[in-house]
């Protein structure tokens, strides 16, 4: 087999419809995994709360069910898309987790609901273990940016449609109608994309060790790795607070109704998406006129993660609509770390970019278990979510310092010099 560096090139053309695809997908990815928070915060009659008994607690279980098995399995999906055809384990992985959505339209209880959050989690966590092995073997270094930009910002869409549209559908036809359109919906994306798979590029093969690709302790032997492991984990607490709590927040202490809550709801998400392509298409341009990739990487996302503090003042100012502004400039600044925080990891990485993801994405997304369940606690214990947005502002402060002094100059990792220095 070839190495990976001579495999052909996609065409050009070919390259930005493969990204429309993914970029499409992830935004069809975040709408599901948003979608209960949407239903939970159902204030109307037959509400998912009501018809299945469900409290505070419990909730927070459910809210959190799905990054259990999404976390556990980036490992499992970083080794897969080395190992296996990436564009092939990525549509076993879509095709899965649209049929939990489905299928979530028909349960009756807890304990069905929670093992459809777990199986969404499942085909999840092939996501970005793909996208990381397809933009870092598939993808001109020069488009990296914009690339993550694009399917950052599609991220953040899909909450903001989600939230919006959602909150509508449910507030008219129901929590159920708002599981069926989406899981079933969802599966004409397969259609297209099997289409345009690419045969013969290096994504789609496999890395073998002589080619220069590393396991799963080289990349934990490295210090640039758990800084950016830490910093993914304090960005997601923070990231998931806002996609599995704000709605359940605006409803339950800001007193919004369900249908004011789709709209205002969205802007958060709509300020991410918007501000992470800016700065996807900024950074690369510093990049393409000279500036050092190290500074500018890092700096867009050290920079976004401090600034997004402004979300601890939200929490303590009587008037909602101005709370609601300043969620969502905390969101904007946050726009700015999520523009970049991949491409360091694929840049960093190299033919290790799907397990290092897999690895960041394992360790980042504990955050997913823990922020739902912790602000489910915090709710219940205190009355309030006011030491809930506490907690995020910490996660912001000690992920920035986790780029600051764990990750040093954003450049390919030579990993065979890397395996000679460890004797191996």
């Amino acid at each position: 087999m070839t190495a990976a560096g001579a495999a052909p090139r996609i065409a050009q053309r070919s390259l930005w419809v493969l990204l429309g695809l993914l970029v499409a997908s992830i935004f069809i990815n975040y709408i599901d995994r948003s979608n209960l928070s949407v239903a939970v915060a159902d204030s109307g009659r037959n509400n998912l709360t009501g018809e299945l008994s469900l409290a505070p607690s419990q909730i927070g279980l459910l809210l959190g069910a799905f990054f259990w098995s999404y976390a556990l399995l980036q490992l499992v999906g970083g080794w897969l898309v080395d190992r296996y055809n990436v564009y092939w384990v990525y549509a076993a992985g879509f095709l899965l987790w649209s049929l939990a959505t489905a299928l979530t339209g028909f349960v009756a209880s807890f304990g069905v609901l929670f093992a459809l959050r777990l199986a969404l989690g499942a085909g999840e966590s092939m996501a970005y273990p793909a996208y990381s092995r397809i933009i870092a073997c598939d993808f001109p270094a020069r488009h990296r940016g914009i690339a993550n930009a694009l399917l950052d910002a599609g991220s953040k869409a899909g909450p903001a449609l989600g939230t919006l549209v959602g909150g509508l559908v449910v507030a008219r036809w129901g929590w159920r109608s708002l599981f069926f359109a989406l899981g079933f919906g969802a599966l004409l994306w397969l259609v297209p994309f099997t289409l345009v798979i690419p045969r013969g590029t290096a994504a789609s093969r496999r890395v073998r060790r002589e080619d220069g690709g590393p396991g799963f302790l080289e990349i934990a032997r490295r210090r640039d790795a758990w800084g950016t492991f830490l910093a993914l984990f304090c960005a997601n607490y923070a990231w998931y607070f806002i996609v599995t709590s704000l709605p359940w927040y605006l409803v339950d202490e800001r007193k919004f109704s369900t249908s004011a809550m789709a709209v205002y709801g969205s802007l958060p998400y709509t300020g991410i998406a918007l501000m992470s392509v800016f700065g996807g298409w900024a950074s690369d341009r510093l990049i393409a006129r000279g500036g050092d990739t190290t500074r500018v990487r890092k700096g867009f996302a050290i920079t976004g993660m401090l600034l997004a503090t402004l979300i601890l003042p939200a929490s303590l100012i009587p008037d909602r609509v101005l709370s609601i502004c300043l969620i969502t400039a905390s969101c904007v600044c946050y726009g700015l770390f999520s523009s970049n925080v991949w491409a360091i990891t694929q840049t960093l990485a190299g033919p290790a970019a799907g397990k290092w993801t897999g690895m960041q994405n394992c360790i980042g997304n504990i955050a997913g278990v823990l922020a739902p369940y912790i602000t489910g606690a915090i709710r219940q214990y205190t009355g309030s979510f006011f030491y809930a947005f506490v907690a995020v502002c910490i996660a912001f402060v000690v992920g920035a310092a986790a780029y600051i002094f764990l990750v040093g100059r954003v450049e390919p990792i030579d990993w065979s010099r890397s395996r000679a220095a460890n004797g191996n």
